[in-house]
This record gives C-alpha cells, structure tokens and sequence, in this order.
C-alpha cells in the first residue's frame, strides 16, 4: 500500500492510500473503499480483506483516510454542508482521487465503484448521490441515507433513528444533490439488526430512497436467508440485482466478516465482525469483480513514482468532466471550529473516549 500524494486541490484537506497489485486486469476496476470513525485506511482495509481480494482478481484500491485536523475521531464529515455535496470539500477531494486512478494508474472509468463503513458508509451515500454518473455501484455498511444531516445535532438524531420518511422525499435528495439523467448506480445495503451505534432503522432509509431512484416496488424479487441473514434483491429486466438488502441478525455496529471457509476473507479486529457472511466478497461478487479467478492480467511495469511505487502509462481515455479550477467555499467555522464542534458532540454521544 502506497500513498496518493498529488491528486488535484483537495478541497477537503484529506490524504489517501492507494493499492495495486502485483498482477491487475488489462483494463482494472476501481474500489473506493471508506474507513469508520477511529479507523483509519490500512486498518480498514486490513480489517475487509480488499487487498486480499484485489491480489486475487487483479483490480485497484483507492483508500481515502480522514485527518484528525479535518475530525478528531477520524470520521468522514458527511453531515457537513462544505464536505458532502458536489464539487465540495471531501466530497471533491475523493474525486480528485478518482481521476487520479483513471488518468495515472489506469482504472477503467466504466467500473469504478465505491463502498465504506459507518461514516463511510455515510460517505458513500454522499459519493452516490453527488456522483452518480462516476460510480457503478456501491455498498453502504452501517451507513445513513444521502441528506440525513446537514449539522452534528442532526448527524447525532439520525445516527439514533432515520424517524418518518417519505420514500419520494428521500429520493428527491438524491435526484436533487446533481444534474444527472443517465443509469443510476447499483446498491448494496448492510446493516446490524443489534446496531446500537446507528440504528437499522437508517438501512430502511436507504433502500426506500434507492427504490425511489430506481422506481421499483417495494415487495422484492428475491427474499432469503444466508448464513442465517436474510437477503432480498430487487432485479432488472436480466435478472441482475439493482438493489440488494442484507440485514445481519444479532450483529452489531460494523462490518460482516466469513474469516474460515471457502470464503473467508478479512480478520476480526473493532467493528470488524465474524458473522460467518464476507460482506467484502459479497460485493465484490456483485460487482462482477470475482469472475472466474482466471481474468487476463499484466503485470505492472518496472518504472517506478518517487516513493517507488511501480506505475501505469498514462490512460487518455477518461471520459469524466474536468474538475473546478478553484477550491470550494470554506465553511463559517473554519477546521478549527469544526474540530472542537465535534469533537465535544461525540464525546457526549459516547462515541468517542
């Protein structure tokens, strides 16, 4: 795992690591992959397992990691109006890395994907909705629904309970946050039925507001249990999942690990849980990014980035927009503010020690 040092103004003041594998597919998918609070990049990814996967089926890893200047407890500020919208603060800045990966490391623009946990997760239903045109799918994990907040007192009542909700409502935020008129992305939704951090109640949410930008019913195509969980999908016209629910029974507030088996992938550590259900392989295999194990790869090239990291040519195939010229409006507090704000609201909530 190797830095991501240059990647455009970032706005959001955020830093990033960056996996590629020894061998990669000749044209490689992207994951986007999004830490929790106290967490940070390496421990994540440690945690899930994506690097195993990725050293397996030959994709890349973009790994953005939160500052303790930018949140104390290391979580992605979702709930805020600077960071959690387009062409803002991280929201921004995760793009930028994004097109970094395309135009330098050589991700196909067509499958780059993105999942997180909890504030990433939050994150990710950020990156969603801002994004949609950038992203193929996604998988939110203990995650809140895009729009849940736009300030901590908000943040912290969401995080407790999504509350009433219209299901068209939730979608108009999404259908709102840009200007987008092309396929939306694909969803995967994972939350704890035991989740006492934030309440399963936000897993509802999400898939009410995803049904609403997919315009599906409500009663599923596919309803059943695995490993105990239940699952349910909502397919397109091919039979392929547009949505799919996972609720894992008795799990609290984290990610669903299989660590023994023919699935096993990831290791137990905080918030990282054995459920007998690899959540990191499930979505990849949505994803279409396990394929049958024997995927045409190259390997990298013997050039190497100052910090030595080997490196792709340059891919001019990018068809994403240019990015702003000029860094995205600061917010009335300041970092600083921000940093003492919450820092003292997740003090209060327990979530922080």
């Amino acid at each position: 795992m190797a830095d991501l040092d240059a990647f455009g103004i970032n706005p959001g003041a955020l830093s990033a690591k960056i996996y590629v594998p020894e061998q990669i597919a000749e044209k490689p998918a992207l994951v986007v992959v999004l830490h929790g609070c106290t967490q940070n990049a390496a421990g994540y990814d440690r945690g899930s397992g994506w690097s195993q996967l990725a050293d397996e089926h030959g994709f890349l890893l973009l790994l953005p990691e939160q500052q303790r200047t930018n949140n104390p407890n290391l979580c992605f500020n979702w709930f805020s109006p600077v960071d959690n919208g387009r062409d803002r603060g991280e929201a921004l800045s995760i793009r930028q890395m994004i097109m970094t990966m395309v135009n330098i490391h050589g991700a196909d623009p067509s499958r780059i994907f993105v999942t997180g946990l909890s504030a990433g997760g939050a994150m990710t239903s950020v990156m969603l909705a801002s994004y949609p045109e950038l992203f193929a799918g996604g998988a939110i994990i203990a995650g809140l629904p895009y729009g849940s907040a736009s300030n901590i007192p908000q943040a912290l009542e969401a995080m407790r309970g999504a509350g009433a909700f219209s299901t068209k409502e939730l979608g108009d935020r999404v259908r709102r946050a840009s200007d987008h008129d092309g396929p939306w992305p694909r969803i995967s939704i994972w939350h704890g039925s035991a989740d006492a951090t934030v309440s399963s109640t936000n897993a509802d949410a999400i898939l009410a507001q995803w049904l609403s930008i997919h315009e599906l019913e409500q009663a599923p195509d596919v309803s059943e249990q695995i490993a105990g969980h239940r699952r349910r999908a909502w397919n397109d016209a091919a039979g392929r999942p547009l949505i799919e629910d996972y609720r894992i029974a008795n799990m609290g507030h984290g990610t669903p690990l299989a660590t023994t088996g023919q699935d096993a992938c990831g290791t137990v550590m905080p918030h990282m849980l054995e459920e007998g259900i690899s959540s990191t392989r499930r979505i990849a295999s949505s994803w279409g990014l396990l394929g049958t194990g024997k995927e045409r790869t190259v390997a990298r090239p013997v050039g190497k980035t100052q910090e030595g990291t080997p490196t792709l040519p340059v891919s001019r195939l990018s068809r994403l927009e240019p990015l702003p010229s000029e860094p995205s409006h600061p917010t009335l507090l300041g970092k600083a503010g921000l940093e003492k704000v919450i820092h003292d609201a997740l003090r209060v909530a327990g979530l922080m020690r």
